[in-house]
């Protein structure tokens, strides 16, 4: 084994160990002050996002489960194949995300990968598929909370579902995945148990994750790694929002520009390292390799932050 090849295996090995022990180093070093930043992403999570996420994922658990799903999933079925390549339960997945958002597109590509009702090589283009964000977030918290103004959060929601659907439409087609039948998903008698204990399951990972990245983004911003000189004006906006999509998405609404919105966009639809982790939870198990998934999602947030950029520089809804 070379020099090089050593060198290169003994990183790897090392390098996340040295890593957690600095952030576990730079935690003690100020423990209330870092305490403080996990309860605030707690309260967060406790005040905006639960009330908004754990009914759907709730519902969304249960709906897989109820008959009307296989027939919304039947009439799906013709569309999302020409368009897509996918089954019928895989268009009612990527509904179910598009009117609901993070992670519930995630937890519904895992219930169905679960049932065997998603085809071999079905899994990762849906999840890609139904990776979005929903209008509740977009419209209402970004655009009508954050911007003052629901034009502009509709015109994000416009750009963010167009770059989703047409990065998968171009890139993602592929070859047919339709090999017969979708199995028949048999209506468990413990439905309505399996459901309420999934969703809570789901809801503390999600606030797990938001108060973790919430104490991350706490450490690198006392470290000056938000300062850096990228972006122009944007960066401090741009680097949380990578790390954690809302904070970044406030941080750039305080400039109210066509640029700032086209940037908010792009955050949202990449998702940030706090929603790449909470929907890995999730994906992994449904077989989803995450190096391409990250890959196609940073696609998507190219092709969002076009068209936003376009959309309100032409309408002046900002």
């Amino acid at each position: 084994m070379s020099a090089r090849s050593s060198f290169r295996s003994a990183l790897k090995f090392w390098l996340p160990t040295l890593l957690l022990l600095c952030v576990a180093a730079l935690f003690l070093s100020r423990p209330a002050h870092y305490a403080e930043s996990v309860l605030r992403g707690v309260s967060l999570w406790a005040t905006c996002v639960l009330p908004a996420v754990f009914p759907f994922l709730f519902l969304t658990a249960l709906l897989t489960g109820l008959p009307p799903f296989a027939v919304l999933s039947k009439k799906l079925a013709m569309p999302m194949g020409r368009l897509f390549h996918l089954s019928g339960a895989g268009g009612g997945a990527a509904l179910v995300a598009a009117l609901s958002g993070y992670p519930v597109g995630a937890r519904t590509v895992y219930d169905l990968f679960e049932e065997g009702m998603l085809a071999e090589g079905e899994a990762f283009p849906l999840a890609c598929l139904a990776s979005t964000s929903g209008p509740v977030f977009l419209v209402g918290t970004v655009g009508g909370m954050m911007y003052g103004s629901a034009a502009v959060g509709w015109a994000m929601l416009f750009s963010h579902l167009a770059a989703v659907w047409l990065v998968c439409f171009f890139c993602l087609r592929g070859g047919k995945r339709r090999a017969g039948p979708l199995p028949v998903r048999r209506r468990s008698p413990t439905l309505f148990a399996d459901s309420l204990s999934g969703a809570v399951l789901s809801v503390l990972c999600v606030g797990g994750s938001i108060a973790l990245f919430t104490c991350l983004g706490q450490m690198l911003g006392d470290l000056g790694c938000f300062s850096l000189p990228l972006f122009g004006g944007y960066a401090e906006g741009v680097l949380r929002g990578l790390l954690e999509m809302t904070t970044g998405c406030a941080v750039l609404a305080e400039t109210k520009t066509p640029l700032s919105c086209a940037l908010s966009c792009a955050l949202v639809t990449f998702g940030g390292a706090c929603v790449l982790f909470q929907q890995a939870a999730y994906l992994t198990r449904a077989g989803v390799k995450m190096l391409p998934f990250v890959g196609v999602k940073l696609l998507q947030a190219a092709g969002a932050f076009f068209l936003c950029w376009g959309l309100c520089a032409v309408t002046g809804c900002v």
